[in-house]
């Protein structure tokens, strides 16, 4: 293995591990063997994109690796990836025999943890990884939907946007992975059962709809059903951006009923009792 020490750690660097682990590391790190290093299964991304590997692997030919990875050692002796498989991948399909790498100290836990927070905090990762990434946080390291936006640094009601796609019908999930659907559309759809889902996400494709138009179209189909009715009467329009609004801001859906001219009825729904100890927390403050 070569040892050969360099200067510089990539910028964000502390924010992950934090300033003192910085601090430790003296501002070095070392040169890795690429057999010597392996991706983790811990890795929150499913899916990776060969033409922006490829795209990457060009880069590096020129420019190199200007990225240190993020590795800890095993118990074999090898050292696996903490943070930077892309640039690992990268860099096997261009051909280099070593990566900087920062050598840390991290158990399992930290590590895991670590593997998600890096990924979630970039923007190329697709919605459902990102949710997939949030549960993971909140299920193997006991964290509220709070403490996971704090983490990741996100709003809560972003953190309960995203875990909210996580109940969408198996087809609907694929069609958004594969980019057949915006997380917009797919947003809108979540107040349909697994059979509206898919039958609106279809007709939103067929007829090329913006996320507006699937609000619209899946508002008809849940008055058809409620009301038994042909077609629903269209909702107002400042109705409808008040509700939007207001989803947006307390990262649920919410509807707007009017009664009469005079009265009508706010539904606001809420995902568990933690989600609903969060919802009356925001409205009581």
């Amino acid at each position: 293995m070569a040892q050969q020490q360099k200067k510089g750690l990539g910028r964000g660097l502390g924010a992950l591990l934090g300033d003192e682990a910085v601090r430790q590391t003296d501002s070095r790190y070392s040169e890795l063997r690429l057999a010597e290093i392996e991706p983790s299964n811990k890795q929150p991304r499913k899916s990776f994109n060969e033409a922006a590997i490829a795209e990457l692997a060009d880069s590096i030919r020129l420019h190199g690796v200007l990225t240190p990875l993020i590795v800890r050692r095993t118990r074999a002796g090898n050292y696996q990836i903490i943070a930077g498989e892309r640039r690992w991948r990268a860099a096997r399909m261009a051909g280099l025999s070593t990566l900087p790498a920062v050598i840390t100290d991290a158990d399992d836990r930290r590590a895991s943890e670590m593997a998600l927070i890096e990924n979630l905090q970039r923007e190329d990762l697709n919605a459902l990884e990102v949710a997939e990434g949030y549960k993971a946080l909140m299920d193997e390291f006991v964290m509220t939907q709070e403490e996971v936006a704090v983490r990741v640094g996100r709003a809560r009601s972003s953190v309960a946007n995203a875990l909210r796609l996580l109940t969408l019908a198996p087809s609907v999930r694929t069609m958004l992975v594969e980019g057949k659907l915006t997380e917009g559309h797919a947003r809108a759809l979540l107040s349909l059962d697994h059979a509206g889902q898919h039958k609106a996400a279809v007709q939103t494709q067929i007829d090329g709809m913006t996320v507006r138009q699937t609000e619209s179209y899946v508002r008809k189909m849940l008055d058809k059903s409620a009301r038994g009715e042909a077609k629903a009467k269209p909702k107002p329009n400042y109705l409808a951006e008040h509700e939007n609004k207001l989803s947006d801001k307390l990262g649920r859906r919410v509807r707007i009923l009017p009664k009469s001219k005079k009265r009508g009825v706010v539904e606001l729904e809420f995902y568990g009792a933690e989600d609903l100890d969060a919802l009356i927390a925001a409205l009581t403050d």
